[in-house]
């Protein structure tokens, strides 16, 4: 048997979306036949002992306390960056500077200025590049975009997008990099995925309203004082999309009680569907053509029929997880950078969800629809 070739990754930063990181180059390669070896490389963090900690607990040969000297390694192939948002940007593009492919969660940037140019640069030079979406890798959602491409739905008329999620609830929570006002916000950090989800499912968008809302004015600085809050805790957009169809999206980050609602529904002329993150094995499909008394909407399990559960499991109803999702997404991204396929949501479809809230912000700003 030949030998595949070896893939090797460099890893910023051991947090959450880290360690998702993590479990989804070790599952992806477990699950999925690829066409190169996944290697965990290095690790990097703010410190030696973070970083050899991470090192020891994710499985990585190496650690260090300093990101660029992993630029500088020929052995490493891929700089996956988890870092705060407002460092994407530079470690992206030093980076692609030094011939790496760019794994990096979302949002790409802060401001869409800086994402064209992380876009361009990744373009000019030829590398892959892979921004964190993972939500869309969900076999329910591509079986949802199937049966609306198809016309199973009709003539889609409505939309409904939300993703909700309590973390920022508590008034006394201390202010994050999260609240920092060059982009941040929850229509950015949230709404975002809403935006990605609904495009995913029904392509351009062309004009939005927005309206976004700062409900909680200041928080704890961390140093016994308090901050001002400038970014939204809750952004809504009205949407035209190019087909004709209308809708709303929502990303909500004091919605109490949510921990995970990335919510979608469709309304067409002969039929609808709905979904929730929350039970996101599950479609729910409502048929006008179903006889009079046995109308409503019912449930579609996800099960090997729905490429790629599958490779997770062989039987219906057993359920995938959020890091299988990320598994899926880190799976086409080898085989785009493999040359197997194309790249599932590069940097300038990143750059594009960023375009999308920056155009929304505007919107809420002058109180008028804005064109995308």
């Amino acid at each position: 048997m030949t030998e595949k070739p070896k893939l090797s990754i460099g890893l910023i930063g051991s947090g959450f979306m880290g360690k998702a990181h993590v479990f989804g180059f070790a599952t992806a390669q477990k699950v999925f036949d690829l066409p190169m070896q996944i290697d965990l490389h290095t690790v990097a963090d703010i410190n030696d002992e973070a970083a050899t900690r991470a090192a020891h607990e994710f499985g990585f040969r190496h650690a260090t306390s300093d990101w660029r000297t992993m630029l500088a390694n020929p052995e490493i192939d891929v700089i996956d960056v988890t870092a705060p948002n407002a460092l994407h940007k530079e470690m992206a593009l030093e980076a692609i500077a030094a011939g790496k492919h760019v794994y990096c969660e979302k949002p790409l940037a802060p401001m869409a200025a800086d994402a064209a140019e992380m876009a361009d640069a990744a373009e000019a030079a030829g590398i892959k590049t892979q921004v964190g979406f993972n939500y869309i890798c969900n076999p329910m959602l591509e079986l949802a975009r199937e049966m609306i491409a198809d016309g199973e739905l009709g003539e889609i008329r409505g939309y409904r997008g939300l993703h909700a999620e309590d973390y920022m609830a508590d008034a006394n929570a201390p202010y994050t990099f999260r609240h920092d006002p060059s982009g941040g916000g929850a229509l950015s950090d949230l709404g975002s995925h809403a935006l990605a989800t609904a495009e995913f499912l029904l392509g351009p968008i062309a004009r939005v309203m927005g309206d976004c809302v700062t409900a909680i004015s200041e928080r704890p600085d961390g140093k016994d004082g308090r901050r001002t809050i400038e970014v939204d805790d809750i952004g809504r957009a009205f949407l035209r999309f190019e087909s004709g169809a209308s809708g709303t999206i929502e990303g909500n980050w004091i919605a109490t009680g949510r921990k995970m609602q990335h919510d979608f529904e469709v309304f067409g002329s002969k039929g609808a569907l709905c979904f929730s993150q929350e039970r996101f094995n599950e479609l729910h499909y409502y048929a006008t053509g179903d006889a009079p008394g046995r109308r409503g909407f019912r449930r579609i399990e996800a099960a090997p029929d729905h490429a790629p559960y599958g490779n997770f499991c062989v039987a219906p109803g057993h359920q995938i997880g959020f890091n299988d999702l990320k598994a899926i997404e880190v799976a086409g991204y080898v085989r785009a950078i493999a040359g197997h396929g194309p790249e599932l949501f590069s940097f300038r479809k990143g750059l594009r969800i960023q375009h999308l809230v920056e155009s929304i912000q505007r919107s809420s700003n002058s109180k008028s629809w804005v064109d995308v």
